[in-house]
């Protein structure tokens, strides 16, 4: 059963993954836009400059969990390389209970007033040709949480069955 769960967390986050390449490519297009149209022809955007920080930031907030399901986030080597995988999987869940998860739902749960108030506001782009409906960039952030506990949720699972194979 736990097997079964983690697999499909795997292939939801595997999936994020996919798109966040293709916002990263979109991104790389926009910027590349924005680069020539500044230096070539002496005109910007600043509704495609936005955009590029909107990408970006998706991209970040997200690739945070991806990051998480691949063992690709930042951690401190110099002991844990020298354990055996079942105490790395101990100090995994450990790690990801105590600290993520709370930081998580700290995050998530807190952002959603801020995300609120941009709707209610209907907050846009403080700069003239600047993008509107700010609030769903900031949306991304209660959302991003979200999906970076689920991310955690598998990554938790992982190394529980790490853990029983007592490797």
């Amino acid at each position: 059963m736990l097997e079964k769960i983690e697999k499909t967390i795997g292939r939801l986050v595997d999936g994020m993954g996919l798109v966040l390449a293709i916002v990263l490519l979109l991104m790389v297009v926009n910027v590349s836009y924005d680069v020539l149209m500044r230096y070539m022809f002496r005109n910007s955007s600043v509704g495609m400059q936005e955009m590029e920080w909107h990408l970006f930031s998706f991209v970040i907030l997200y690739g945070v969990g991806v990051a998480l399901r691949h063992e690709g986030h930042v951690r401190v080597d110099v002991v844990y390389d020298r354990l055996s995988v079942r105490h790395k999987a101990i100090i995994n869940v450990l790690g990801t209970v105590l600290f993520l998860v709370p930081l998580s739902l700290f995050i998530m749960f807190g952002s959603i007033d801020y995300v609120r108030d941009a709707y209610v506001a209907k907050e846009i782009s403080e700069d003239p040709g600047g993008l509107p409906f700010r609030w769903i960039i900031k949306s991304m952030i209660p959302l991003s949480f979200g999906f970076l506990l689920i991310s955690a949720t598998g990554y938790v699972i992982q190394n529980i069955q790490r853990i029983g194979r007592g490797k």
